[in-house]
């Protein structure tokens, strides 16, 4: 079904009527290692889905979101912002003791090249104790998880103190212009006056001894995508001048390659890593206490930036990824192009980062264009919701410490930071490097134990937030 931009339609009534099954008996029958096989199968299927961005086409996921939403008796709305640009929305009432907590996923995915992949993409295939897809986890076994915690606050018969909101976005991967922007913007209303959002950004993780260490993103890199175009003369690859479009282009991409950016310690990374010295043996317990005397030393400093997210924590990145030139081995093209993911520390501005930019390249004949560009975002570290995560961690992973982190990638918190709401990157599962390093490429995976778990860690915070009086 294709709608206008801007137009919605909405799930439930119909179903809504079907569900007879009293709060009580639901609140008795509570069974969380049902509620998680029953996540797997939402994933399962949703990941048979193909929303790779562009061009997205999320409208059907949002479709099988909300009509597993109906089944429960929950009513769904789904939004669009273009044709195929299908946005989810529901709100669980609570007793109105505190604002709106949000739960955020979205829905679009990254390409995936099938011929690297064990199994097909996006075929959805539950093997073993994983279930195995492009968005597994970025970002649709969240907002599968999400969901199923509305589900069993409902089927708990127990109402938040606060109203749960639920939002499964599109074109996340791209900039959420078409999705988390456009709702904020055009659907003021779908985020009210919600106080906390938990979005994707961070996660628990595995230290090398075993112990849990539990990581919520107070904040993030911001993304600055830029595009460099070389242009020159066209003509037959038989007989080449001696600079063309290429060339140049190449010259400019190995100057950026040999260029190191400065090392720059902002005070929410400084306190990352402060919070994590604790956890380790000497000398590396003082060396993170102290990290920028540390980063003084040359040697520890090399070593701490081998690990590359470290290293992303301390110093704006700079990654080639897209590059464009002719169509055909035989031409010189006119215009050859390279897109350059970069990511810039909080308190950077883009202005200041696209004159170094400009100094590296050093040739005036190349042109930089601006792709894509925010103001960096960050949330209060000691909030409410942070206590409420705290507090789930000692009940449900054996004391395991809480860290309030800085993620080096972005994600769509800032449109809500923007519209007022605290956010925060949390998600509720325990995952290996080896998990991890799936996120964005091949054979990208969940284990069917952390869509359980996950979706119980959910349900703790939430029973664990404190409610204030809304405002």
């Amino acid at each position: 079904m294709r709608r206008a931009p801007g137009r919605s339609f909405r799930w439930g009534p119909l179903i809504v009527a079907c569900v007879s099954v009293s709060l009580s008996a639901q609140a008795a029958e509570l069974d969380w290692r049902k509620l998680g096989d029953q996540t797997a199968e939402l994933l399962a299927d949703v990941l048979r889905i193909d929303t790779t961005n562009p061009p997205g086409s999320e409208t059907a996921a949002a479709n099988a979101f909300a009509r597993r939403l109906a089944a429960e008796g929950i009513a769904a709305e789904v939004i669009e912002s273009a044709p195929g640009r299908g946005n989810l929305y529901a709100r669980l009432p609570g007793r109105g003791s505190g604002r709106p907590v949000i739960l955020l996923s979205h829905l679009d995915v990254v390409p995936a090249d099938a011929r690297t992949w064990r199994m097909a993409p996006f075929a959805g295939t539950r093997e073993g104790s994983f279930v195995y897809g492009r968005g597994a986890l970025d970002c649709k076994g969240i907002g599968a998880v999400e969901l199923m915690t509305m589900v069993a606050v409902k089927r708990s018969g127990e109402p938040l103190d606060r109203d749960l909101i639920l939002l499964a976005t599109a074109d996340e991967e791209t900039g959420g212009k078409a999705g988390a922007g456009w709702l904020v913007q055009h659907r003021p209303d779908v985020v009210a006056n919600g106080e906390y959002c938990i979005n994707e950004g961070d996660h628990i993780h595995v230290l090398a001894d075993g112990r849990k260490v539990v990581q919520v993103g107070v904040g993030e890199k911001t993304p600055f995508w830029v595009k460099l175009v070389a242009r020159g003369d066209a003509g037959h690859g038989s007989t080449p001048p001696s600079q063309t479009a290429v060339t140049r282009l190449i010259r400019a991409l190995n100057k950026i390659r040999r260029y190191r950016t400065p090392i720059h310690l902002v005070r929410p990374v400084e306190t990352y890593f402060a919070a994590l010295a604790p956890l380790e043996k000497e000398p590396l317990r003082t060396r993170l206490a102290h990290l920028a005397v540390s980063l003084d030393d040359p040697i520890f400093l090399a070593e701490f930036a081998r690990n590359p997210r470290q290293n992303a924590l301390i110093r704006n990145t700079i990654t080639p990824t897209v590059l464009e030139g002719s169509p055909k081995t035989n031409v010189i093209p006119a215009e050859a192009s390279a897109h350059l993911d970069c990511r810039l520390l909080p308190g950077e501005k883009p202005s200041d980062f696209l004159d170094q930019l400009r100094d590296v390249v050093g040739d005036d004949s190349i042109s930089i264009e601006t792709l894509l560009s925010f103001p960096a975002s960050s949330s209060d570290a000691d909030s409410g919701l942070v206590a409420a995560i705290r507090r789930m961690a000692a009940q449900e992973l054996g004391g395991a410490p809480v860290v309030p982190s800085v993620t080096p990638g972005f994600t769509d918190s800032h449109y809500l930071r923007e519209h007022g709401v605290a956010s925060y990157g949390f998600v509720p599962f325990v995952l290996s490097e080896d998990e991890e390093k799936t996120v964005h490429g091949t054979n990208e995976r969940v284990s069917i134990e952390n869509l359980r778990s996950g979706v119980r860690r959910l349900v703790s915070v939430l029973r664990a937030l404190p409610a204030e009086p809304p405002r």
